[in-house]
Parts: structure tokens; sequence; C-alpha cells
């Protein structure tokens, strides 16, 4: 590919796009939609390597490793599959809604989230729940990963856990901006996370606030409009750019794709609007590359209800040099 291009499907991707996820080491591309399919499509040589149907609308997708992924699905089921051969089993169950999932190579865990308001715990070894964590009593909105931590969003706080040791957390974060949080997503060295809100802030929040260096901070994406007003659409995803240090995109409900520099806390670029809401992120593993999702929600009554498309940007076509305009201060 060269620039900028949409995916072409030959067999479109019938409903909203949950996920998109490059694999760990290639230029894989993994889909999740509601059209209950599970996809892995080639960016490199432009075609669709793998399409799996379900029987359920698939909420979130993520690797085990170059050849095996796993889903989330809306009838509460946790699948496995492996890549070369498209074969699928079911690993378990949530009572509800399956939401999340996640899988630490560290701990050889998989971890999902469900409207069931419960953590599960599955070991890839013996395809066996090894533990099971009550979420306060309510649905978790986001989850992410990083090594042996886990980070999962509810309300308006990040909860942390270690994988290595699952039978409670290691420390709750409340978000500086008291907000529901609609996404989370570790920094690329591990010192900290971001956060993205429904009323259109990042917040960046670091693990060891004793050092000057790493006070958390907020900002808005947007400035205010002429009329005084914030522009409040939710930012429904963040990717930290893997080979550029503290460089990381947002992606909101209007469309929009803004690239920051965490360290200067300047915004770099804004990619040209899309044609729908932005529903998911994600960097290729050498940072080159950047995926964007673009489509219905479902969150908003003002959201265009079109087949959803899917854009990759070589990122070395964008210059990473602070702009003068830069988001405004909570």
């Amino acid at each position: 590919m060269n620039g900028s291009s949409c995916l072409d499907f030959k067999n479109p991707i019938g409903d909203a796009v949950s996920r998109i996820l490059f694999a760990p080491h290639s230029n894989n591309l993994l889909i999740s939609s509601w059209d209950s399919s599970l996809r892995l499509y080639d960016v490199s040589s432009s075609q669709v390597r793998l399409e799996v149907p379900s029987e359920a609308a698939l909420l979130d997708c993520c690797f085990q490793s170059e050849l095996l992924a796993l889903s989330a699905g809306s009838d509460g089921s946790i699948r496995r599959y492996d890549l070369h051969s498209g074969i699928e089993d079911i690993i378990g169950n949530h009572d509800d809604l399956a939401m999340c999932v996640e899988c630490s190579d560290e701990t050889c865990l998989v971890i999902s989230a469900g409207w069931d308001k419960k953590l599960r715990f599955w070991d890839t070894r013996s395809e066996k729940t090894i533990g099971c964590l009550n979420i306060l009593g309510v649905e978790v909105e986001s989850m992410s990963l990083y090594g042996t931590i886990l980070m999962v969003a509810v309300g308006s706080s990040v909860t942390m856990y270690d994988l290595r040791t699952i039978k409670k957390s290691v420390h709750t974060k409340e978000s500086c901006m008291s907000i529901r949080i609609k996404c989370v997503c570790p920094t690329i060295s591990s010192e900290g996370f971001a956060v993205g809100s429904i009323d259109g802030r990042v917040a960046l929040e670091y693990f060891d606030p004793s050092n000057s260096n790493t006070e958390g901070y907020a900002f808005r994406c947007h400035p205010k409009a002429k009329d005084g007003r914030y522009h409040l659409a939710a930012v429904n995803d963040i990717a930290f750019n893997p080979s550029f240090y503290g460089a990381f995109v947002t992606g909101d409900n209007e469309g929009y794709v803004i690239a920051w520099d965490a360290q200067s806390k300047k915004r770099l670029l804004e990619l040209p609007r899309y044609p729908n809401s932005v529903a998911s992120l994600s960097y290729n593993h050498g940072g080159q590359l950047l995926a964007v999702a673009s489509n219905c929600t479902y969150q908003e009554a003002n959201e265009k209800e079109e087949p959803p498309q899917i854009f990759v940007h070589e990122m070395d076509d964008f210059s990473y040099t602070p702009s003068l305009s830069a988001g405004s201060s909570r």
C-alpha cells in the first residue's frame, strides 16, 4: 500500500466494527464486528486471510499469538480461533454479554469482562476458569493490558490488577476528570495510562505521582467554539505509537483522529475528518501504519448508519512536528 487507503472487502462487513487490532509481529489486522464475523486482513497484500462467522455479535477481539485470536460475544461466549485453519472453540462463558477480552503472554491468561459485572480469568494451557471477580456491582466500560498489569475502567476510575496475584486489585486510581471513562490505554513504557471520557477529554495518569516529571494532567481534544461551548464528542479509543515515545492518537465520536505528544503536551497533527464516528484505532508493531475503523457506534441519535469503513495510513507521510494548535486545559 502507499499513503492512505480504505480497505476493500469482497464480502463487505455487514454491521459496525467493534475493534481492530494489528498482530504482534505482522501487518495482519484482526477485525471484530456486530455482523458476528471475525476477520483477518493482510494489509501488506490487501486481502482477507480469514473470515469466520459465529452466532453472536462480536464486541471485542485480541490476539493470543500470531496464529491464535480471541473474541468476546453478545451471547457471553469467549471464543478462540486458529487463524490458519479457521477452526474455533469456546473456552468459556459469561452470564450476560461479554464486552472485553485480553490475553497475557507472561501469565498465559485470558481475561474477559461482561455485563454480568464480573472479570473472569482463563488459563490458555488448560482452558479452565481459574478465577472470577465481581466488579463493584457495575459494568466494565473498557479494559487494557500491559505485561502483567490489567487496567479496568469502571465509572470514572481505573482499577489495576497484577495478574500474578489476581485475588484482589492492587490499586484504584480516580481520574482527575471525575466523569465516566470511555476507554483506557497503557503507555508504551508502562509508566502510566491514558483515558478518554464521554465529554471529549483525555487524561494522562501515572503510577508514580511522587515523581514531579510524571504528574498527570487532563485536556480537551478541541478548543471552545466561537459560542463558548466545548466540543463534547466521546473519545472512543486511544492508541500509543510504539516507535515514537510519548506520541498517541485519539479517535472520537464525530470522526476526528488527532495525534498528541504526551511529553510536550502538544497537538502534533489532525488527520482528515472521517465519514462517521471513529470506533477503534490500532498501530502496527513498528508504528509505521495506523488503522482507523469508522462507523456508527450506537451512542448518539445523529450518527449515520452507513457501512463501516477501515482506513490505513502510512504515518511516515505525516509530520510529527508539534502544531500551533493544542487542546484546551480541563
